[in-house]
């Protein structure tokens, strides 16, 4: 008999579709595996007319997941691992990491726009990351909060209410809205979220996960350990504008880190390299040498 795992997803569309990227590489692996869709609506997917810091942070993008998994309702979890807490949680580990997409940061323009002085206007993006990089590229660019899955934001921004949204370059890909793009940010311009354009699969500490071995990508879950490692170093929040990006090239790992101190406002930007099998080391190192550099 084929073994039956029960995947759980938000059920955002982009959500689904990303789960069912992951469901594919699975069964691509091991084709004796059953797999069954199962779709949650979140707390952080039914609040959208306040902040994330207001209402509790990334955690509310799993909590219903979680608790799920907890319960034996669902056996697996597919995330975008930039909305997950970066607290580790021991009783429902990230079991993979599937190969990471595009991290980079885009400018979205509403359709039929003629490109011109975009950045003078009324610009979409709750993320404090986001507002803080794109207030040193364009200081008199002018920012507002947008909240909702990636169909509702571009259909505000269609409607009219933003000028320009800034999104993840990866979520367009997978829905299919490349053409949406108007221009992509490098990493060194916007330096992603730790995670950004990485999948990752959570599950029960209980289960047998082997047959995530070849869905799991080493070189992205590494470059994923060490972001997230700067990050919770630094106790970073949605509240706060941190950003980490690492690369990893012939076993050589360089990270890329947005320290911002709200005590003074004052931020710093860094970078680390070393071997990647000290990711979670080199991440904990930059994280603290900002810190210090700015005095916290």
């Amino acid at each position: 008999m084929k073994r039956k795992i029960r995947v759980g997803s938000r059920d955002s569309k982009l959500a689904v579709m990303q789960t069912e990227l992951v469901m594919e590489a699975i069964r691509r692996a091991d084709p004796e595996i059953e797999l069954e869709l199962i779709t949650l609506k979140t707390t952080g997917d039914m609040i959208l007319d306040k902040t994330l810091d207001k209402i509790g942070g990334k955690g509310l993008f799993v909590k219903e997941l979680d608790q799920a998994l907890m319960d034996g309702r669902i056996d697996l979890a597919v995330h975008s691992l930039k909305d997950m807490p970066m607290e580790i949680n021991e009783e429902l580990p990230i079991v993979a990491c599937a190969k990471r997409g595009d991290p980079r940061d885009v400018l979205v323009l509403p359709k039929g726009a003629k490109p011109g002085s975009y950045y003078l206007v009324k610009v979409g993006s709750s993320s404090p990351r986001r507002q803080l990089q794109l207030q040193i590229l364009y200081p008199i660019i002018h920012l507002e909060s947008v909240r909702g899955n990636i169909m509702t934001r571009l259909k505000k921004l269609d409607d009219g209410e933003y000028s320009a949204l800034v999104l993840a370059a990866a979520g367009l890909q997978r829905v299919g809205l490349q053409e949406r793009i108007y221009k992509y940010f490098s990493t060194d311009e916007i330096i992603p979220a730790a995670g950004q354009g990485i999948l990752a699969v959570q599950a029960r500490k209980d289960l047998d996960v082997a047959f995530l071995e070849q869905v799991n990508d080493p070189t992205t879950a590494l470059a994923a350990t060490a972001e997230r490692s700067f990050v919770r170093t630094l106790d970073g929040g949605c509240s706060s504008p941190i950003a980490a990006h690492a690369v990893i090239q012939d076993s050589e790992l360089r990270l890329k880190g947005l320290y911002y101190r709200e005590e003074t406002q004052d931020y710093s930007i860094g970078e680390t390299s070393g071997p990647a099998e000290r990711a979670e080391k080199l991440g904990e190192e930059l994280a603290l040498r900002l810190k210090e550099e700015l005095g916290g």
